[in-house]
């Protein structure tokens, strides 16, 4: 696996151009291939057994830099079938629900895979991650960016189409499972649910847009008597523009993308001791909270044509991805020391 992410570019391999003014472009190298700008074209070839971070002029004289996209740019630049989340949020969540080499993990939903992948990268080989989705189509793309990510399909990921209350008994047993994190538009549904299958002192983790999905899922978790008092926060990101004394905030940032809310399950028959202070809590009832969903206020979807085309997308940079391994592992068993010869140089 590591050396898929180090050593000479290879036929198969995602690659990231960065053109002279910063525009960033992602390729997946193919022999007798053309890349091509509104000033000049790059050779695939001309790629192909160069190292990691090398400089390119194309055929009109403009430098690209050509640098192995790390988990952060494929992320960003892969095919979506719905939002995904950021990396700011994604590093957050692998930090506050402490996911762990070897840990028993459960997603849902899938979204785009995004979120899949930093965890996959987070459990290793020795974890297990579930994943459940409720379409379809957002299953594929997923299975797509994940399988083009590590050029196979994970042997230690699932992916269930289908609601998670109902599915999740029938895959883990009761408390069998170390962390849940729950990306969804109503998480509160699935709190016993959740509660039923994480070990006792487990971390759930759920991701909301907006404050009264907040409030919503916060009032569960605590009406619950199953976890601890739930803890909410929001990160936030503002980079930095340094340019000898000209040192200041960037004018843009990456502000609101959602809310992290976290708790971890009690054992069963412990009560949490009462809070000294609790703020009192607001009478709402469901027709409150439906007001402000994303749905009720028209949120808008993704087409399906576009999702379409978006999950032909994601399995050709999967199928590209796969091949390259089914390439390398043939030439390795077949070649012998031919698969330590060193890499093709360009002139």
């Amino acid at each position: 696996m590591s050396a898929r992410f180090s050593g000479p570019f290879r036929e198969g391999d995602r690659v990231q151009l960065t053109g002279p003014k910063g525009k960033l472009n992602s390729i997946t190298l193919e022999s007798g291939k053309v890349f091509h700008t509104h000033r000049g074209f790059i050779q695939h070839d001309d790629l192909i057994g160069l190292p990691d971070g090398s400089v390119v002029q194309n055929s009109v004289g403009v430098e690209h830099l050509a640098l192995r996209p790390l988990l952060t740019d494929f992320v960003m630049s892969m095919p979506r079938g719905a939002a995904i989340i950021y990396p700011k949020d994604a590093a957050q969540i692998l930090a506050q629900a402490d996911v762990f080499p070897g840990a028993t993990v459960v997603e849902a939903g899938v979204g785009s895979g995004a979120l899949s992948l930093w965890l996959l990268r987070a459990i290793g080989p020795e974890g297990r991650l579930s994943s459940f989705e409720r379409r379809d189509e957002f299953a594929d793309v997923a299975r797509g960016n994940v399988g083009g990510y590590f050029g196979r399909d994970p042997e230690n990921w699932t992916v269930t189409v289908g609601d998670l209350t109902e599915a999740l008994p029938e895959q883990h047993e009761a408390h069998s499972v170390d962390r849940v994190v729950l990306d969804m538009l109503a998480p509160w549904e699935c709190i016993e649910a959740v509660a039923e299958a994480l070990k006792p002192g487990g971390v759930v983790l759920c991701y909301v847009a907006t404050v009264t999905q907040l409030s919503r899922v916060v009032e569960t978790m605590r009406d619950s008597g199953l976890f601890t008092n739930p803890v909410p926060s929001e990160t936030m990101v503002r980079g930095w523009h340094v340019e000898g004394l000209a040192v200041r905030p960037d004018h843009r940032m990456i502000g609101h993308t959602g809310f992290l809310v976290t708790a971890r399950r009690l054992a069963p028959g412990a009560v949490l001791p009462e809070l000294k202070r609790r703020a009192s809590k607001s009478d709402y009832s469901d027709d409150d909270v439906e007001a402000w969903t994303p749905g009720a206020l028209g949120e808008r979807g993704i087409s399906p044509k576009s999702l379409r085309k978006r999950v032909r997308a994601a399995s050709a940079t999967a199928d590209a991805a796969k091949a390259r391994e089914a390439r390398e592992a043939g030439d390795s068993s077949g070649r012998g020391d031919a698969a330590d010869e060193p890499a093709p140089t360009v002139e």
